[in-house]
């Protein structure tokens, strides 16, 4: 039974001693980038070009996601509003709502599953094929070349990708709080413009979606840098970065919504 006991908390510790060495590798790797992002900064040609890929072509899944997300807080709120006779507050419902925290949060895992985990998979196959080391073999360094620009492209497409999302979730909640509900227009969106703060309500999401771009973008990269050169290892590491970003942004906000609001 002891012997046991011992296996275990052994086991226990490895993991946790695995999981300290994976992170000290990480922030060392994030200290890397920094100091090669001069590259994606002069070449900011590289870095449009990434933006595209991990911005633009996650247009789609980011409006779409987020009109229905509106719209069901449309029809939820209302239903919720109604109750207490507070139904002309649907618009500050569905603003904050978004605004705060969907839109950061369902837009960084959105962003993760899509965004993330190609990244991940793109540096990976690049690692298997060896294409990093015949980078390192012509005086080319990865990690300015391949790394900084999909870093930087993720931190920048994060932030407008969430206020889009929110922008259309707003949408979705005029369109089925006043369209076809029947809330008073003018109710919808004066409310709305007098109760939502440029600082404490906006600003504050906005810092969320930049700290959530940097998480989502650092794991995706270091991820699929640290991949082993194998169909197996490429798969696992994708795996690893939409769990890990995952947890990441449900953490992050946490922490971020006790700071932000807990004096409100």
């Amino acid at each position: 039974m002891l012997d046991w006991g011992g296996r275990r908390i052994s086991a226990i510790g490895a993991v946790l001693v695995n999981a300290l060495m994976r992170a000290g590798f990480a922030a060392r790797f994030l200290l890397a980038i920094l100091l090669n992002s001069g590259t994606a900064f002069r070449r900011f040609g590289l870095t449009i070009r990434e933006i595209y890929f991990t911005g633009v072509l996650s247009l789609i899944i980011i409006l779409v996601s987020g009109l229905f997300v509106g719209m069901v807080l449309g029809l939820q709120g209302y239903d919720t509003l109604q109750r207490f006779g507070a139904s002309e507050a649907l618009g500050v419902l569905v603003s904050l709502s978004l605004v705060r925290e969907l839109g950061p949060v369902v837009g960084g895992l959105l962003f993760a599953s899509r965004a993330g985990s190609a990244i991940t998979a793109e540096i990976g196959l690049m690692k298997a094929t060896e294409q990093l080391s015949a980078m390192e073999m012509m005086a080319v360094n990865p990690i300015a070349r391949v790394v900084g620009p999909r870093f930087w492209a993720g931190v920048i497409s994060m932030p407008l990708l969430a206020a889009m999302f929110s922008a259309m979730g707003v949408l979705g909640g005029y369109v089925v709080g006043v369209l076809l509900i029947g809330v008073d227009s003018g109710s919808f969106w004066s409310q709305m413009q007098a109760s939502v703060d440029f600082a404490n309500d906006i600003m504050n999401g906005v810092i969320k979606s930049i700290v959530f771009g940097i998480a989502v973008s650092l794991i995706a990269v270091f991820e699929g840098y640290d991949a082993d050169p194998t169909a197996e290892g490429v798969s696992g590491a994708t795996t690893r970065t939409v769990v890990t970003s995952s947890l990441a942004i449900l953490g992050l906000d946490f922490i971020l919504t006790a700071f932000m609001f807990r004096g409100l």
